[in-house]
């Protein structure tokens, strides 16, 4: 099977993020990438410039005429920048695709700083997002904004992670990218407790999307019938290649090669 995944997040004017991101990553893994498109940004690699928001009821509108006629294996949520937007979605959601797994990428900072969450959402996104969510990756600042504790170390983020799991979530995929070593550790857990996926620190400043991308990733491997922890496996390794390949444009955060799966199948041939 295909995969179908049907993505619901904010543009990225510089292709790095955002739906962008999602496409390539979801097209490059073999799926199949649908979109509701939740608010518009200018953004390039320096930062986001401006945000434009998209009329709830047409988001709505977005999701159901796909699910209608397409329908979706796998539900990615990003970018849902108001209270009302969460809300919309969490409702459509429940209408229309009750039995289908919902991926949730935490969107609320942009690599930039930039704040792509309104201040009074976040219990919003507690309340309605989080709740449907059968796996949450939130990285350590969104972690610390969702639990209220701060995270410096190995030993906080397995805290933070079980608490993150009590917020109702099927699963947690803490991201460790924020903290430094030598090493980058993500935590999974769910109802079967802590498993870390481990890999060594690529420098670069090329990692704008990388959130964007490994939710994505995940997604079209739940969407394809895999387990989550090959779902997660998967989905690091073409995520950490997609790093050490990046093309290094712009002048700040630069994208990465979501399609050196591409590439490497044309030299094959």
């Amino acid at each position: 099977m295909k995969g179908r995944v049907l993505i619901i997040a904010g543009s990225d004017s510089g292709g790095g993020a955002g739906i962008q991101a999602d496409i390539k990553t979801v097209t490059c893994l073999g799926g199949y990438a649908m979109t509701a498109v939740t608010a518009l940004t200018a953004q390039n690699t320096e930062g986001v410039h401006g945000v434009l928001g998209v009329d709830p009821g047409f988001i709505e509108q977005q999701m159901a005429v796909v699910l209608d006629d397409i329908g979706a294996d796998c539900i990615k949520i990003g970018m849902l920048h108001t209270a009302e937007v969460m809300e919309t979605v969490a409702k459509a959601i429940k209408r229309l695709a009750p039995d289908v797994p919902v991926v949730v990428d935490p969107v609320m900072v942009a690599k930039g700083g930039a704040r792509l969450l309104d201040a009074d959402a976040t219990d919003v996104l507690k309340r309605d997002i989080i709740l449907i969510a059968a796996l949450l990756t939130p990285n350590i600042p969104e972690a610390e904004a969702l639990t209220g504790m701060s995270i410096a170390d190995r030993t906080e983020m397995e805290h933070a992670a079980q608490m993150l799991h009590t917020l109702g979530p099927d699963a947690v995929l803490l991201k460790g990218g924020h903290l430094g070593g030598k090493t980058v550790v993500d935590l999974l857990c769910d109802d079967n407790g802590l498993q870390a996926f481990e890999d060594p620190r690529v420098k670069t400043r090329h990692t704008h999307g990388t959130g964007c991308t490994l939710a994505s990733a995940i997604a079209t491997g739940l969407a394809q019938g895999m387990a989550l922890p090959a779902a997660v496996k998967r989905a690091r390794a073409y995520l950490m290649a997609a790093i050490r390949s990046a093309p290094g444009l712009g002048r700040g955060h630069g994208p990465l090669d979501h399609g050196h799966t591409v590439k490497k199948s044309a030299q094959a041939g």
